[in-house]
């Protein structure tokens, strides 16, 4: 994967995005022993820190020490008023624009059950090929000069909250969000009926791309972080002979 220095307006890399989420759950699962309720923990701690404005995220100098901070936080709440988690709070939603959460509906046509290679699924292929390999300029070389990246965390990881403008910037972004993933699998498969990029660990999906294209060149870069809508795309673990 592609590792440089990004020094835009970009969140943590998706490999520290992940660890980050873990640590926030092993502290609310280790005073709570709820994997719902500790969930809600963390949706909520990411909830108040998206409540901040520009300013008040910029004066904080280490985030993840003030999530755990808040984390710790909402569980004393929790504590000290004997109080059940709210049915409502299970319904909390952050609205991103783009593209429907992706499917795994296999909608592209195949011949001989290979893809039919059309203009979209080159553009794909080409940009993952250059993530994988972490050739920046032949990332910067597929995305138009207008390009647009957007991603999704639903409010529960820490993602960029605005859309990246510009085919540098933009290369330069997907870069650093893609650093620190080198035991990552990724493969070029079906998203919402057209060929897309989707990124797993164990067999876990972290992050499902796809990408708007005209001529040779992708136009916008969707990138779903939110783990809500990645589960439908993990692989089955093989049980233990």
């Amino acid at each position: 994967m592609v590792d440089p220095e990004y020094d835009g307006d970009a969140a943590a890399s998706l490999a520290d995005m992940l660890d980050e989420r873990r640590h926030l759950l092993e502290i609310a699962l280790w005073i709570f022993g709820s994997a719902a309720t500790a969930d809600w923990i963390v949706q909520e701690t990411y909830r108040r820190w998206y409540d901040l404005d520009d300013e008040q995220r910029v004066a904080i100098a280490v985030p993840r020490a003030w999530l755990t901070r808040v984390a710790g936080g909402i569980s004393l709440e929790l504590l000290a008023a004997a109080a059940t988690v709210p049915a409502t709070t299970s319904q909390l939603r952050f609205a991103v624009p783009g593209p429907p959460p992706p499917s795994p509906t296999p909608a592209v046509q195949r011949r001989a059950g290979q893809w039919v290679f059309d203009q979209h699924t080159a553009v794909v292929r080409r940009f993952a090929a250059a993530c994988q390999s972490g050739d920046l300029a032949a990332l910067e070389a597929v995305l138009a000069a207008d390009a647009v990246v957007v991603s999704d965390g639903g409010g529960k990881v820490r993602a960029s909250i605005r859309p990246v403008h510009g085919a540098r910037a933009a290369a330069r972004f997907v870069a650093a969000l893609l650093s620190g993933l080198l035991d990552a699998d990724l493969a070029v498969q079906p998203v919402n009926g057209q060929a897309g990029v989707v990124l797993r660990r164990a067999e876990q999906a972290v992050a499902v791309i796809s990408l708007s294209v005209a001529g040779a060149e992708a136009t916008a870069v969707w990138v779903v972080l939110n783990p809500e809508k990645l589960r439908s795309w993990h692989r089955p673990r093989a049980l233990d002979a």
